[in-house]
């Protein structure tokens, strides 16, 4: 039957946005943008595998991860609101980039903050797998609480330490909710090493598509810039003063870039004489 997602809905806005979290996350890690939003979407807020009320898989790997994107277009589907806006953080970015690309007539627009296409040799896949397997058994061995503590000290999220102490403790907390196994499982069945890649996909993607960096994540704001010259109909956006984690680190900010975005009149798909004409003049920073 394959994996089923669990969600849950909120906000008063007639146009449905799905939520992706990122890893350690789950459907509440965009709570923060409930008053800023929920007057001008209804957002579905997913749980991906390993997290919140979601299981994992069956399988691991690379079947693991279609099956994920599986799921969520048949979510989508059940939604019954015709094509839906995708947003994504990080994991949740590259899930929704995959089931843009797997599925492009169930969805109107796609949002990727701090996101990637994945990593384009097979040698970097490979060596991602085994990086992850090895931070899997430190999880399994050592309990969430040692890889929380491990995992808030990386250089990724130095934005997010600069937080107000009751924000970092709620964050915290939602952290150490994921069991053990969940994480785990979800570094072998949603990470880096074994998602497809989709840098080859990006130039025939015609989705709207917004990148959303923290200019202080060099690597992030950087692989958003090479993105933006292969995709054909795209914004990008590098918040000053951010990191990793630009929807906790300046919400308010964050929720104008994303409404004015969903907010602009568009049009069907543009057919263009060349990759260059369909992308003059849409990519802002």
């Amino acid at each position: 039957m394959g994996v089923k997602l669990a969600y849950e809905t909120w906000g008063e806005g007639s146009r449905p946005l799905v939520l992706l979290h990122g890893f350690t996350g789950s459907r509440r890690a965009f709570d923060g943008l409930r008053p800023l939003l929920g007057r001008d979407v209804r957002a579905v807020a997913v749980d991906l595998p390993g997290h919140g009320a979601t299981p994992l898989p069956d399988q691991r790997g690379r079947e693991a991860f279609v099956e994920t994107v599986d799921a969520l277009v048949a979510l989508v589907d059940s939604l019954g609101q015709g094509p839906v806006d995708l947003l994504g953080y990080s994991q949740g970015a590259r899930v929704a980039l995959a089931a843009a690309v797997r599925a492009p007539d169930r969805f109107g627009r796609l949002i990727m903050e701090s996101g990637s296409p994945g990593l384009h040799r097979r040698q970097e896949r490979a060596a991602r797998r085994e990086a992850d397997g090895q931070l899997a058994a430190f999880i399994r061995s050592r309990g969430v609480d040692a890889f929380v503590d491990r995992w808030e000290q990386l250089p990724l999220f130095d934005g997010l330490r600069q937080l107000p102490q009751e924000r970092k403790d709620a964050l915290r907390s939602q952290r150490r909710a994921c069991t053990a196994e969940g994480l785990a499982g979800a570094l072998e069945c949603l990470g880096l090493g074994v998602q497809p890649d989709f840098w080859p996909e990006l130039h025939a993607q015609r989705l709207p598509t917004l990148l959303l960096t923290g200019a202080l994540d060099s690597k992030f704001t950087q692989i958003a810039r090479r993105m933006a010259t292969e995709l054909p109909v795209v914004w990008r956006h590098a918040f000053e003063g951010c990191g990793h984690a630009p929807h906790l680190e300046a919400p308010e900010a964050y929720a104008r870039e994303v409404l004015g975005f969903l907010q602009t009149p568009w049009y069907e798909a543009p057919q263009f004489d060349s990759p260059m004409t369909a992308r003059e003049g849409r990519v802002t920073s």
